[in-house]
């Protein structure tokens, strides 16, 4: 089943008033954490109260994805163990991957949950297309803090220091297909700027944007959801070419566009994300 993630909100493990209150946010995904969102002294207790929340469930279609600690961490192992098999999870998120090596080591802990790789350092980005292609691998999570920490690059509103990075993720991820989710924005309360990244994002082919704080939920549906104009444009261009096709021409033209192959295949994908969506309910 196409499953969407439009926002991927993170939720602190240890904020039990915040990970209630997610089972009615309207968020396509939720990244429960375990690391850098929880104290050092409160990582036990967190992990606790996260499979007990898991396991309550009522969390709906939301795709229910847990970060757990880094490997080599005190934590990492406890973390693994609680969740490798834990039926309310959907996928397990395994920070600072640097090599596709780091997700063999994790893969061979986890039976069967799907695997994610935060991407969040130099090296990751030179091994993205090695990481996009482990088999067990279902998507990749951009970290544009660390990243742009470990750069010493300037903050931008363009991104222009990050983009090679974005971009190389975005490869990788398209070559594989697996899902690419953007990273965060930093400031609250600046709408514009918020959905400016968003548009970005979008245009470069991230399917989507993780987020800080609900209130950035609504700005990241609909910049990653196709609009009603998209999917009539989408219809539209699947009829002109079947009807081409019928006439025996491979090539339509639409309001003066040439429509091919390619074209209908983007069509398609483009009505499908929208069914996904509506079937959601979120």
């Amino acid at each position: 089943m196409l499953r969407s993630f439009r926002s991927v909100l993170y939720i602190p493990a240890s904020n039990a008033r915040a990970m209630d209150k997610a089972r009615s946010l309207p968020a396509d995904a939720l990244i429960l954490d375990l690391e850098d969102a929880v104290a050092p002294d409160e990582k036990a207790q967190a992990r606790d109260a996260l499979a007990d929340a898991l396991g309550a469930g009522d969390f709906g279609a939301r795709v229910r994805l847990v970060r757990v600690n880094g490997l080599g961490t005190p934590w990492a192992e406890a973390d693994i163990k609680a969740f490798a098999r834990h039926a309310g999870v959907d996928g397990l998120i395994l920070p600072k991957v640097q090599t596709a090596d780091d997700l063999d080591a994790l893969a061979a802990r986890v039976p069967a949950i799907p695997l994610w790789a935060m991407m969040e350092t130099p090296l990751a980005m030179l091994n993205a297309a090695a990481i996009a292609g482990h088999p067990r691998l279902a998507g990749m999570v951009m970290g544009t803090n660390d990243l742009a920490k470990d750069l010493g690059s300037r903050a931008r509103a363009d991104r222009l220091p990050l983009i090679t990075g974005l971009g190389l993720c975005v490869l990788a991820a398209r070559a594989h297909g697996k899902v690419i989710v953007d990273g965060v924005y930093n400031t609250l309360r600046d709408d514009a700027g918020f959905a400016a990244e968003c548009q970005q994002g979008r245009d470069m082919g991230f399917d989507g944007k993780t987020l800080i704080h609900p209130a950035q939920i609504a700005a990241a549906n609909a910049a990653f959801s196709p609009s009603s104009d998209d999917v009539a444009l989408a219809r539209r261009q699947i009829e002109a070419f079947e009807t081409a096709l019928k006439a025996g021409q491979g090539v339509a033209v639409l309001d003066g566009r040439i429509v091919e192959n390619l074209h209908v295949a983007a069509a398609r994908a483009t009505l499908a994300r929208a069914e996904a969506i509506a079937a959601s309910g979120i």
